[in-house]
């Protein structure tokens, strides 16, 4: 009877280890939202953005992942329920160390991580500075280089929505970064710029309704992100060192990234999966992502 009463409590105790809201202080004292669901091989969200928090990830496709994986619903420092870095340091030694940090507070020995977007370049950070920890990255609609995808897609996209003429970056004066606020203002200002990313228009405000479902939402990364050259570096060459397996997903129609952007992605353990979608899969491709996700598992058999 004792036995079996030890039994029960270490299974109450391990459903409940998967079922938690908590906080996480990093060792420079940023306080970090973090939310614990599901079952499984343990898994990370590493939002894009920069700047787009957790919480539109698990209201769209929380119920699929948390039927196959122990996910870690983080909000990055400056974003979303996180706290701040007051000295303002959002490096990307600084980004990836908040990762490795709740991993071990958590007590995984290594997960899987998956990254959507800009979400893409932290997990080329981590995987660098900490090759061991992730056991497999999942990649969906993601850059590994701004500034391909900036003056590949983004740009000449932009300037065919707005009925204007682009160049190309080569021949720009304004710099990318400039250029792409300079793009993002005026897409907003027509009511333009959901057709960057979704296939219907109807979408980008049930995507809009998730941040404002959040009060007092932090935008302090996502103001800094883009004026950080770290995060301009090209991670593609990266690539063919990790180790590690990848779902590398895309999308025929995803204009923030580039559906070409695959190209030159030489991950030793590689799986390329297009689809027929925009940016946002977990909204208007769940069925197609839900099958590149299981075929992943399978074939790694993670």
């Amino acid at each position: 009877m004792k036995n079996l009463f030890l039994l029960f409590a270490l299974l109450l105790i391990s459903y409940s280890a998967q079922s938690e809201e908590i906080k996480v202080t990093t060792t420079d004292d940023v306080e970090l939202y973090v939310k614990v669901e599901g079952k499984g091989t343990p898994l990370l969200y590493i939002h894009g953005g920069p700047g787009s928090g957790s919480y539109w990830f698990e209201e769209f496709f929380g119920e699929f992942m948390e039927e196959h994986f122990t996910v870690v619903y983080l909000d990055q420092r400056g974003v979303g329920r996180s706290g701040s870095a007051k000295d303002g340091n959002y490096s990307m030694d600084r980004m990836v160390q908040d990762f490795e940090e709740i991993r071990e507070q958590l007590g995984f020995e290594s997960w899987l991580t998956l990254g959507h977007s800009f979400g893409g370049i932290l997990q080329m950070g981590y995987a660098e500075r900490f090759p061991k920890a992730q056991k497999g990255m999942l990649m969906i609609n993601c850059t590994l280089d701004i500034t391909q995808t900036c003056c590949e897609s983004w740009f000449p996209k932009a300037a065919e929505f707005l009925d204007e003429k682009y160049t190309s970056c080569e021949t720009d004066s304004i710099p990318v970064v400039e250029r792409m606020g300079y793009f993002g203002n005026k897409l907003r200002e027509q009511k333009l710029f959901w057709k960057m990313a979704y296939e219907d228009q109807a979408n980008e405000a049930v995507m809009d309704s998730t941040l404002y479902a959040i009060p007092d939402f932090n935008y302090d990364f996502g103001n800094a992100a883009m004026n950080n050259p770290e995060f301009w570096n090209n991670f593609k060459s990266l690539t063919q060192k990790m180790e590690m397996p990848v779902l590398f997903f895309y999308g025929s129609r995803d204009w923030m990234i580039g559906p070409e952007h695959y190209k030159g992605v030489n991950f030793p353990q590689l799986m390329l999966w297009e689809s027929e979608v925009g940016h946002i899969p977990f909204l208007e491709a769940k069925e197609d992502l839900k099958n590149a996700i299981l075929a992943y598992l399978e074939k790694y058999d993670l």
